[in-house]
C-alpha cells in the first residue's frame, strides 16, 4: 500500500454524511503544493492506513492522475465509536527538509522476565524525504537486567542525514530487576 487513490472532496456532502457513504474526509498541504487540497478516501483504504501506517509514515497519493509523495501528518479517530474522522497528509518536496517522528517498536517484550521501563516511544527529527525513517524495531529478547538503551545507542539514529530533535543521552528503555523494585517500594512504604 505505497500508493493510495484519493479523490477531491465533494463539498456538497457534509463530512458526517460523507463518512456514512463510505468515504473519509482528508486534506493534503505543504511541500510543492501552492494551497491545501481537500480530499476524500475510500473507507476500506482508510482502515488499512490506520492498521498499517503511523503518523510520520511515507506513502503516495494518486489524485486526478498525479502522484503526490506525502507523509501522514495526523489521523483523527473516534476510538469509542470505531470511526475514522479525518486524515491530514503533508506533501513532500525532494529537496525540502521535513519534520517527522520515528516510532520505536519493541519486539519480544513478553520474553523479558524483569521489569522493562519504556521511556521514549517516538523520536522527533528532521530530514529530506528520501532519508525519512518510519519505524525502528528493537528486539529486547536476551537483554540482561541493568540494560539501558539510549537514543545514541541505536545505529540508525547516528546518521548525519537526519537531524534529531532529542538528546542522544535520552533513555529509550531500561531493564530493572523486578525483585529490587518491589523491595525498594516496600522499604519506602515502611519509612
Amino acid at each position: 500500500m505505497n500508493t493510495i487513490t484519493v479523490e477531491k472532496r465533494d463539498f456538497s456532502v457534509k463530512a458526517k454524511h460523507l463518512r456514512r457513504n463510505g468515504h473519509i474526509p482528508g486534506s493534503v498541504f505543504g511541500g510543492p503544493l501552492k494551497e491545501s487540497i481537500s480530499l476524500q478516501i475510500d473507507e476500506s483504504t482508510a482502515r488499512q492506513l490506520v492498521r498499517h501506517k503511523r503518523e510520520g509514515s511515507k506513502l503516495k497519493l494518486e489524485l486526478d492522475g498525479k502522484v503526490i509523495p506525502v507523509q501522514i501528518r495526523e489521523k483523527s479517530i473516534d476510538n469509542l465509536n470505531n470511526e475514522i474522522l479525518h486524515f491530514r497528509f503533508q506533501a513532500l518536496a525532494p529537496n525540502q527538509p521535513v519534520s517527522s517522528v520515528i516510532h520505536i517498536i519493541l519486539k519480544n517484550m513478553e520474553k523479558v522476565t524483569a521489569s522493562l521501563e519504556r521511556m521514549v516511544s517516538e523520536i522527533p527529527y528532521t530530514s529530506l524525504p528520501e532519508d525519512m525513517i518510519d519505524t525502528i524495531t528493537i528486539d529486547v529478547d536476551g537483554m540482561p537486567v541493568g540494560s539501558v538503551l539510549t537514543v545514541g545507542d541505536i545505529p540508525e539514529l547516528n546518521n548525519e542525514k537526519i537531524d534529531l530533535k532529542i538528546d542522544k543521552d535520552e533513555i529509550i528503555l531500561r531493564i530493572k530487576d523486578a525483585k529490587r523494585i518491589g523491595a525498594s517500594t516496600v522499604e519506602q512504604a515502611a519509612e
